[in-house]
């Protein structure tokens, strides 16, 4: 609930009146998927905004007007410059702002536990540039305490003006900055929902920094909800994330069964979701993807064990969702087996690496390690995918890889629909292949005994 009643300092006061009037500067580090769309957002408002990056590439091309995410229009991009914002790898810049906003990136380590170099070595990029009265946003998704035990203190420890955090105590009119966290939401691809009608929740370090957010954020959304800490954000995030990786996991466990008893699940989820009250859809896959759900629930599963618990729901779905690539790549090589063909040795053509439908992000996508997995066993992997000419090395992966066009599928052992883009002529597809393995049930309507779901 907004704070009406709420007696700010001068600092505050100042910049709290710059952020209504939409006259504020605000710091965006990371122009990445959260970055750029948070950044175009605040530019369409009216706010002046800089974007920060060390990738030298996203700055050259934001400063020409170019986009580097399909799903963004260059003419967005273009419009946005006309109204102010700049991309520089320049972090002294960030003296000028009245917030600076971190959204980068939290991944897993090799071991599955929590990887927060870049959030640390972000937060040191900003600390010698902070100044009195600023607030400090941090997005990333992370678990509890993060905000409270790692970004603080750096930012206390190595700022040289001696600047503390405003806490909960008598608000301070000099030698204080604020922090908040409030986790992106955003949803590459998503077309039903507009961004700035998703909610953006809201928890400060004080009941200052709260308010300051929120009514940032109230400048580009439609609504915010205030939470009493960083850590209740925190955990909101995680909680959106394992919800959906535990479902996800529930009806991927479903398919298998579902499979050996001839029992089409997507028909099962579409009569489940006739029932108004009480059912939520959620679908099977070949694996999760993307930046969110792969990841989180891992967050929380690791940070749990300092507390002596263990998150045994958690790590469950965890492990059913990860073995889905595996239980992809098996059903290719019974199909072929069926057809008296052994798996080593196949030609096999993947349609789709983007870890969903209609967006051109690799992170955390099953199709790199379905690809590993059939190519262990000795097949011939190409690919095809309108969103990705190339697909070279990333964090966990090196593929050098190049597109192959969409024909003469019939020289192919196999097709394997691992994404489900709208691109992709199914019935063709389907009439023009050996065999074709479908993991999205893209084929849904289609009737041939080529055909197998996985």
């Amino acid at each position: 609930m907004k704070n009406e009643t709420l007696a700010l300092p001068d600092i505050a006061r100042e910049r709290m009146e710059r952020l209504q009037a939409h006259t504020a500067k605000i710091g965006v580090i990371g122009l990445g998927y959260v970055g750029l769309p948070l950044s175009l957002l605040l530019s369409g408002a009216g706010f002046q905004v800089t974007g920060f990056d060390i990738d030298e590439k996203k700055v050259t091309d934001l400063e020409a007007g170019r986009t580097y995410i399909i799903k963004i229009p260059q003419e967005e991009i273009q419009t946005a410059r006309k109204q102010g914002l700049r991309a520089t790898t320049d972090f002294s810049n960030l003296s000028e702002q009245d917030v600076v906003i971190m959204c980068v990136p939290t991944p897993l380590t090799e071991h599955r536990e929590p990887d927060l170099s870049f959030i640390e070595k972000t937060a040191k990029s900003v600390a010698p540039w902070l100044c009195e009265g600023q607030l400090v946003v941090l997005e990333s998704s992370t678990y509890p305490g993060t905000t409270e035990d790692l970004l603080i203190p750096i930012l206390e420890a190595e700022n040289p003006r001696g600047l503390k955090v405003q806490g909960n105590g008598p608000a301070l009119d000099k030698g204080v900055f604020y922090v908040a966290f409030s986790p992106e939401r955003e949803d590459p691809g998503n077309t039903t929902v507009a961004r700035h009608d998703i909610p953006k929740v809201v928890g400060g370090h004080d009941t200052i920094a709260t308010e300051l957010a929120a009514t940032l954020y109230e400048g580009i959304f439609t609504k915010s909800v205030r939470v009493t800490s960083t850590k209740t954000a925190e955990m909101t995030k995680l909680l959106e994330n394992i919800y959906r990786c535990v479902n996800i996991a529930l009806v991927n466990e479903l398919k298998i069964l579902s499979l050996r008893m001839g029992v089409d699940i997507w028909e099962v989820i579409d009569a489940a979701s006739t029932k108004p009250f009480g059912f939520h859809p959620f679908y099977p896959g070949p694996g999760l993807g993307g930046h969110c759900i792969p990841i989180d629930p891992f967050y929380l599963s690791w940070k749990a064990k300092e507390y002596d618990f263990n998150t045994r729901f958690i790590e469950l779905a965890g492990e059913v969702n990860g073995a889905m690539p595996e239980f992809v790549a098996q059903t290719v090589g019974k199909a072929l087996n069926q057809r008296k063909k052994a798996l080593n040795g196949s030609k096999i053509l993947m349609l789709g690496m983007a870890y969903k439908k209609d967006i051109d992000d690799l992170r955390e996508s099953p199709s790199l390690t379905i690809i590993e997995l059939l190519r262990h066993e000795g097949a011939e992997v190409l690919y095809n995918d309108p969103y990705f000419p190339t697909v070279g090395r990333g964090r966990h992966y090196n593929l050098n890889m190049t597109c192959t066009p969409l024909e003469n599928l019939e020289q192919y052992d196999c097709v394997l629909i691992v994404t489900d883009h709208s691109d992709y002529n199914y019935q063709e597809i389907v009439k023009n292949s050996q065999l074709v393995v479908d993991s999205r049930n893209a084929t849904k309507g289609i009737v041939s005994d080529k055909i197998v779901k996985c």
